[in-house]
This record gives structure tokens, sequence and C-alpha cells, in this order.
């Protein structure tokens, strides 16, 4: 007898529509136990309406919702064992923490040991022991989601889904908060599903994403993956910082091409996974700035001489921040080049330096601008 995998979450050629608006367009995929998954996409592209689809709060115009193998369409989101963490929370500020934890319980009829032992033992798990007779006001804005997310575990759910949840944080907490979901997703050991716009988000806590576009997945893959190995265009736009060309293969072989931009810059590129755009073809062309190299006119070497791709500028200004610290660079046609530099206080490159960039064929992503969103 063949076991067949049971998912926590499966949706098979889910669509929605609003009249003639197709928010949700055929799409398909399944998250295993324990999962960390993250649908990534712009404003307007479908992924809240999904998410409220798979909660049960929207009705799907067609294609199916599994939960542990069962179909779970016409089922009210009360009836679903999904529950849902929102951008503001909405923990009930008339209670204190213990009695927000304990609600979902109470509105079950569980006991009052048992309600006492559980809300105990998430408290434990989210690190708060001893917060239970807090008021909500008096909680910092990480504790809140901690206990937002306590309110939902405390429940058992098959699948916790998460709306954008640190949206409303500043930048520092929301940093520390990236990590901190990821362990207690590990603590919980349930299926998250995360809905966001901020690819940094997405590729930190998540074992795979969903890029979704137009209502549609473009790739679904580990946060790697989507970083080094984009399908499409969009995808290489969309997931990390890149410089953007746009422009025509002028030749091109099983193993690569050469393209010139509409700048009128000629880039060399490898073909991703063994195929190139044929002669002719219109191109989207993506090089990630940590993979171009910066060196000074003055202090140009023979290490460049293996670089596939090389261009003059001159240094129009200087981002830094820290290990992740960039240079602006204009070339001859007015076009601004982003290029990843390490600056330390000390014989850093300077405004107005004429200076040379290079990068390897390897990491210029071409992709067709026809195929791609």
């Amino acid at each position: 007898m063949t076991n067949t995998p049971l998912y926590d979450l499966e949706c098979i050629r889910l669509s929605k529509s609003f009249g003639a608006l197709r928010a949700v367009d055929d799409v398909s995929f399944d998250i295993p136990s324990g999962s960390f998954f993250s649908i990534l996409g712009p404003s307007g592209c479908g992924k809240t309406t999904l998410m409220r689809m798979i909660a049960g709060f929207e009705e799907p115009s067609g294609g199916d919702i599994r939960i542990k193998g069962k179909s779970v369409l016409g089922t009210p989101p009360n009836r679903r064992n999904v529950k849902m963490v929102f951008q503001h929370l909405a923990l009930f500020p008339m209670m204190n923490v213990y009695e927000n934890i304990a609600y979902g319980l109470r509105c079950n009829g569980m006991a009052r040991a048992e309600i006492e032992r559980r809300v105990r033992d998430v408290l434990d798990r989210i690190a708060l022991p001893d917060v239970g007779n807090r008021e909500i006001h008096q909680l910092s804005g990480g504790q809140k989601q901690r206990i937002a997310i306590a309110r939902c575990m405390v429940l058992d759910p098959d699948v916790l889904l998460l709306d954008e949840p640190l949206g409303a944080l500043d930048l520092k907490l929301r940093e520390a908060m990236k990590i901190e979901l990821k362990l207690l997703q590990h603590q919980f050991d349930t299926t998250f599903i995360y809905i966001t716009h901020d690819q940094s988000e997405a590729l930190v806590m998540s074992d795979r994403v969903a890029v979704m576009n137009e209502g549609r997945f473009e790739q679904i893959g580990t946060p790697q993956d989507l970083y080094h190995r984009p399908d499409t265009a969009f995808v290489a736009g969309f997931v990390g910082d890149s410089n953007r060309w746009s422009g025509r293969v002028r030749s091109s072989d099983a193993t690569g091409g050469r393209a010139e931009t509409d700048q009128g810059l000629e880039i060399v590129f490898s073909a991703a996974g063994g195929q190139a755009p044929s002669d002719g073809t219109k191109v989207e062309i993506f090089v990630r700035p940590e993979f171009i190299r910066t060196t000074r006119k003055s202090a140009e070497s023979a290490d460049l001489t293996e670089t596939d791709n090389r261009m003059d500028g001159v240094v129009d200004s200087l981002l830094f921040n820290g290990a992740n610290s960039r240079v602006l660079v204009r070339s001859a046609n007015g076009e601004l080049i982003e290029a990843d530099v390490t600056l330390t206080g000390k014989d850093d490159l300077a405004p107005g330096e004429e200076v040379c960039l290079s990068w390897s064929s390897a990491q210029a992503m071409c992709f067709a601008s026809g195929k791609t969103g």
C-alpha cells in the first residue's frame, strides 16, 4: 500500500472573480506539514484575496481548498481549523493577556483547569511566562505580536495565516520580529502561511516562497532559488535589487549570447537552464549589485581580463549602510548603475572618481520581454 503525502494545505486550480476582475487566476500549490510558506507580491496582486479564501471569508469562483486532505469548500470560517493574525492584531483592549489568550477556549466550552494549563503552556512557549495579568496597553509592539500568535496557537490550528503582521512596526522591531517569527514557527511546528509585499520578510523567514503577480503564481521555490535562479523577468526584478536593461539579442547559442541595450551597451549573458533567447528577441537583462565589481580607473589591473562585461563611469554618490553599502555610478550615456562596495572610511571611493564596472556573463540574467509580466 502506497502512502499518499498528507499536506496541511492544498489549493487546486483556485480562482476568484469580482465581476470582470480576475483577482486569483488558476492558482495551485501544496504546503507540507510544519512549513513556513510565504506568498510575496505587490499590492493588488491577489494575495490577500487568496488568503481570505483559505480562511473562509471569500468563496472561490473555482477550484478546491483542502486542509489535511479534506475539502473545506462551503465550510464557514469558524469551522475550519485555520486561524489568522492580522496586521493590526485585533487584541481585545478591555481584556488582559490571559483573558485574550483564553477567549477562544472559553467560547469552545473548555473546562477552566484545562484552559489554565493551555494558557500557561503557550505563554511559556512564546517566552512570556509572567505577562498573563498585564493589560494589552502595557505590552511592547513585539510582545503584542507574540500574544496575537499565542491567542491563535492555543487553539491548535492546522494552519496559521499571517496577513502582513509586521507592517505597523518600526524598522528595528520589524527586523527583530523576522527572526522571532521563524523561531516561533519552529517552536510550535505548525504550518505558517505568511502574506507580504516585503521581499526581505519572505526571504529571511520562509522555507518556500510563492511570488504572485496579477492573480497568478510566477514561481514557487526556496528563497535561494528565487534569488539566484528566477524563472521570469518579474521574479528577477521583484526579488532582490537589480540593475535592469531593456534591449535586443544580437547573437546567441545554447551557452548564451550578446545583447545590445536600448542605451547602446553590449552585455554578454549566459543561457538560463541551457536555453538562450534567439537572435533579434527583445529582452530584459538583470545584474545584481553585489556581482558588479567597481575598480578605480587608475588602479585597473589584469584581474579584469576574465570578466565578460565592462563599462566605464563616474562615481555619482555613495550610499553608506555598513556592510550593505553601495555606490551609484553614472555611465557615459547618463544611466545610473548600482554596485555593492565596502566603505571603511579609509581610501573609499569618492564622488567624481572615474571607475570601471565589471561583471561575469554568468551573473547577467536574460529574459525574453514578451513572456514575462
